[in-house]
């Protein structure tokens, strides 16, 4: 899945290379190269780290509350204790005040952050994003898409930010018809971006946190009744499987950026 993804519908081309990348979670190093060589960068969201389930010891929440207490929350998230997990983080918080601590936080993340893009970068928030924020921060040379289009290359791009809503309760998490909406909005276009996966099971189930993460059902509809040639998101960190082709469309997992720091490409 890494490298070159040439479009072998296109064989006469080659001439623009667009780099994809989602669920950079932090990483400002590798996302200050991931441009390199590309006619364009695409960013389908999750740049903040809250909580790295890898590493207990990176992220917001660790800074804020220190590593035994982030190993106590990850394992009662992933043991599906949600309720407990919630009470736990109440009595971390008790007296404290949560937004100001977290924003503040997340505003240093995004100045490193936006700060590494290359230009053009065209971007969409993930469900760990602040959209609020990202006009505070996006500079010229980046374009923020949700619900919107965008020619690159003489293709027209749609973008779809962030997730449903789930029992983890992240910061953008809307309601199954707000996103069926924006999807509607797009209308065809010859790759479609998203941060989540479309409902199919094979690319919602995350192998080594062993649960479903939310897919959309208007995404899986839209690629049956509009066809686009690619689909691209990220989301599931560990998929079962990364990349499946539904009628004409090629679906792709574009990969967990944080950990592998290799943008994947596309060429035609």
């Amino acid at each position: 899945m890494r490298g070159s993804e040439p479009d072998s519908r296109d064989p006469a081309g080659g001439s623009t290379r667009i780099h994809v990348v989602s669920d950079v979670h932090g990483n400002t190093e590798a996302l200050a190269r991931a441009g390199d060589g590309a006619d364009a960068l695409i960013c389908l969201g999750d740049l903040v780290l809250f909580l790295d389930y890898a590493d207990h010891s990176r992220g917001i929440f660790p800074d804020l509350f220190g590593t035994e207490n982030a190993d106590r929350i990850v394992a009662l998230r992933t043991a599906r204790r949600y309720d407990e997990a919630r009470a736990f983080g109440r009595e971390l918080w008790a007296g404290r005040d949560r937004n100001t601590e977290i924003l503040g936080a997340v505003r240093k993340q995004y100045a490193e952050l936006f700060a590494a893009f290359p230009t053009p970068t065209y971007a969409t928030y993930g469900n760990v994003d602040v959209p609020d924020l990202w006009p505070e921060y996006a500079r010229p040379g980046t374009t923020v898409l949700d619900g919107e289009r965008v020619e690159i290359g003489g293709r027209v791009f749609g973008f779809v930010g962030g997730g449903l809503k789930t029992p983890m309760n992240t910061p953008y998490e809307i309601s199954d018809e707000e996103y069926a909406a924006k999807v509607e909005a797009l209308g065809p276009v010859d790759v479609l971006c998203s941060h989540i996966p479309p409902e199919v099971p094979e690319l919602t189930y995350d192998t080594v946190a062993r649960r479903f993460e939310r897919g959309s059902t208007a995404l899986l509809e839209a690629i049956r009744t509009t066809r686009p040639r690619y689909a691209l998101f990220g989301h599931v960190h560990q998929p079962l499987v990364r990349r499946m082709r539904i009628g004409t469309t090629e679906c792709v997992n574009v990969g967990h950026f944080a950990s592998t720091g290799t943008p994947w490409a596309l060429t035609w």
